[in-house]
């Protein structure tokens, strides 16, 4: 990218089972550590935000050693093992989640989530056009991540005969899992993914059913979008808390992956249209779905003079 220089350093994953790696990937860590430290000392940063993940701690270690303010996002409901880590040494960690940011105490600040300026770009034309839909019927959008959303699709796919009366459904599947049979199926499309594409997309759904990672979630509430969320189970567990901190705030409506058949999902897809109204009312009371302004404020706001 034009203007962003590139600096490679050692680190290891932090892992919280048993693995052969646990015992060498320590060292990696405290290479890396010396490395940013090394760099951070020849580049004199007048300040460091880190995203968090394993790669960050050696950053932010090495920057702490020469006394550069730290400013960290987390960005699901709960910290990650590695911003965890991090906080001793940071002025201060921007959250998406208002309970993230009471977790962490006065160094956490709501902000949302910083998002990509071509995301509002879309036109609904143009997503019509591309999915060869005449704007006749509401538009449901389904997205699972890069990777699709394989439980999901199916019972979409399943359910097709009961909602394309109701809805043109725009299905972005992921790689690998486009079903020919269903290519010619009226009101229904679909694409392994989408990227210049996707702000058209967005522009022209009126509903959205998606997974509930908290990139995808602010996504869907900076565009307006109300939402069924399918939280995906595993790991921290974070997409459920997720999905769960927003229906709870009326910002979307949840069905849990093991309560999902062909008639629940239905039905709630139905239950989501017919209470839009109130999801799109709480969304406008929601003031950090783009966290973009807030995080650079704090980026500037802890910048070295």
């Amino acid at each position: 990218m034009e203007g962003v220089t590139y600096h490679a350093v050692q680190s290891g994953k932090l892992r919280r089972y048993f693995d052969l790696q646990n015992f060498t990937d320590p060292f990696r860590v405290i290479a890396g550590i010396f490395q940013s430290a090394d760099l951070i000392r020849r580049l004199h940063p007048s300040v460091v935000f880190a995203k968090g993940g394993f790669v960050s701690v050696p950053v932010v270690v090495g920057a702490a050693f020469w006394h550069v303010p730290v400013v960290m996002h987390e960005s699901d409901i709960t910290p990650g093992l590695a911003n965890k880590l991090c906080k001793p040494f940071a002025r201060c960690i921007c959250t998406t989640f208002p309970e993230c940011a009471e977790s962490l105490g006065k160094k956490g600040i709501l902000t949302g989530t910083p998002l990509r300026a071509s995301l509002f770009s879309g036109k609904r034309e143009r997503g019509l056009a591309l999915a060869s839909f005449t704007g006749e019927k509401p538009v449901l959008m389904m997205m699972g991540g890069s990777l699709g959303a394989q439980t999901v699709n199916s019972v979409l796919r399943e359910a097709l005969p009961r909602l394309t009366p109701h809805f043109d459904i725009l299905h972005i599947c992921g790689k690998g899992n486009l079903d020919a049979s269903l290519a010619d199926v009226p009101g229904y499309r679909q694409f392994e993914y989408l990227s210049e594409e996707l702000p058209d997309a967005f522009a022209a759904a009126d509903i959205m059913l998606s997974r509930a990672g908290s990139n995808s979630l602010s996504e869907i509430m900076a565009l307006r979008k109300p939402a069924l969320l399918i939280p995906y189970h595993s790991g921290r567990g974070d997409q459920v808390l997720n999905a769960q901190s927003l229906a709870g705030r009326g910002l979307a409506h949840v069905l849990l992956q093991k309560d999902m058949n062909a008639d629940s999902l239905v039905t709630a897809l139905l239950s989501l249209w017919e209470n839009r109204e109130s999801v799109l009312a709480a969304i406008d009371a929601h003031p950090t779905a783009d966290g973009t302004e807030a995080v650079l404020a704090q980026i500037r706001n802890n910048t070295r003079r």
